[in-house]
């Protein structure tokens, strides 16, 4: 493992001049009842700012980094609205939450503060973590999100679960592939070649390289960081794909609580050679729920075009949930699909016998990712402790894909 280099933690950033700041929000056609609005912003307004349309109209909070990235926070904005925001001068709310990073060994756990109280929301584990006891070596791996929380603290996701001991969390991996007339396998990794067998060898890996940066505040936190695909197939290690994560957490409080997990993927030829991706019916983003739900009846899934587990596998959709009951009541992860994506709506496998499912552009065809292009993938996340339905998730995806307008004065 590289050492990790150029991690920066802090806390809520102090709040900075509040004079100058003028801008308004164009919500355009779709509600905005927790929406996120990233814009450019003069380097000047760098700090945390609350905002303000004026008397009895939404309030918000605006982060800014050094470099005039800026992430604002709203809710309760209707469709069509064009709200004007300044700031209002004066120290940071009582109460205010933040969004920190701690750092154990290899994980990196994400951390909302809210008053005296601090939760976990999902840890990133970078090198390969430790396996249960009595499960191979060879299982161990890296590159992936587990645990993920609800907001109430439920637990989501599930690793290194006894049928599949390589699935892991939330993670991104190839399983059909060719790559220099070989056919490494990056979503299996370690499952036995025989029947019978409690472990085979490891074909190929995706392997954690670096953390790059990490940032934090009262809106946003995030980090980059790389990895490594690795084709083991001939006998030595070879660099198949380079990829990059960035992964940014956000947090709505209040009586419709949600935690909101965007997750970035770039991925780039390691080499001179394309990396080519045959028809197949998983691979991509993998996602693994609580144990909880193992049983059929027991997971929940949902599409956005309408779809239960049974309907929707192999469809393609906007939306896709997992959730089901955990300590009596409901709990959900909802990945919300970008348009940019490769082939959106993108294909879906909805797994019959266990809790998990992968959105897989191979379903459509033959296709390749090939030297001097890069292939990006945009997911959200939306954790909650509720069933899922499309009146509540419809607004967020709309949010997310179609955000509003912001415009600096």
């Amino acid at each position: 493992m590289k050492k990790l280099t150029g991690i920066v933690m802090w806390g809520v950033a102090a709040l900075s001049s509040a004079e100058g700041i003028s801008f308004t929000f164009d919500a355009g056609s779709h509600p905005r009842s927790q929406s996120l609005a990233r814009f450019q912003a003069p380097a000047t307004w760098k700090g945390e700012h609350h905002v303000t349309a004026g008397e009895g109209k939404p309030t918000g909070l605006l982060q800014v980094d050094e470099t005039g990235h800026a992430v604002l926070q709203l809710v309760g904005v209707g469709k069509g609205e064009v709200l004007h925001f300044t700031a209002t001068p004066g120290s940071a709310r009582a109460g205010t939450s933040s969004l920190n990073w701690k750092q154990d060994g290899d994980l990196l756990h994400a951390q909302l503060r809210l008053g005296e109280t601090t939760q976990t929301i999902f840890s990133y584990q970078m090198a390969a973590g430790p396996v249960p006891e009595g499960v191979a070596e060879v299982y161990r791996h890296g590159a992936h999100l587990h645990p993920v929380y609800s907001p109430a603290g439920k637990l989501l996701t599930n690793n290194h679960p006894a049928d599949h001991l390589w699935h892991r969390g939330i993670w991104m991996s190839w399983t059909k592939t060719e790559f220099e007339g070989r056919a490494p396998d990056f979503w299996n990794m370690g499952k036995p070649a025989t029947k019978g067998a409690t472990e085979g060898p490891l074909l190929a890996e995706i392997r954690f390289d670096s953390l790059q940066r990490t940032w934090a505040g009262s809106v946003q936190a995030g980090f980059t960081s790389q990895h490594r695909f690795i084709d083991r197939t001939s006998g030595t290690e070879k660099d198949v794909l380079a990829e990059t994560w960035e992964v940014t957490v956000s947090s709505f409080s209040g009586e419709n609580a949600i935690h909101i997990l965007d997750l970035v993927s770039t991925q780039r030829c390691a080499g001179s050679s394309p990396l080519k991706l045959p028809k197949y019916h998983y691979g991509g983003l993998g996602v693994r729920g609580n144990a909880l739900w193992a049983e059929p009846d027991a997971v929940k899934m949902l599409t956005s075009e309408g779809h239960d587990r049974k309907t929707g596998d192999s469809t393609r959709a906007r939306w896709v949930t997992l959730g089901g009951e955990v300590a009596g009541s409901d709990a959900c992860m909802v990945i919300l699909i970008h348009p940019d994506n490769f082939r959106a709506p993108q294909p879906l496998r909805l797994n019959p016998n266990n809790p998990q499912l992968s959105i897989a552009p191979s379903q459509l065809g033959d296709w390749s990712i090939e030297p001097g292009q890069e292939y990006v993938s945009k997911y959200r996340f939306i954790l909650a402790d509720k069933a899922a339905t499309a009146e509540w998730i419809n607004p967020l995806w709309k949010d997310y894909a179609h955000p509003a307008k912001v415009v600096v004065k």
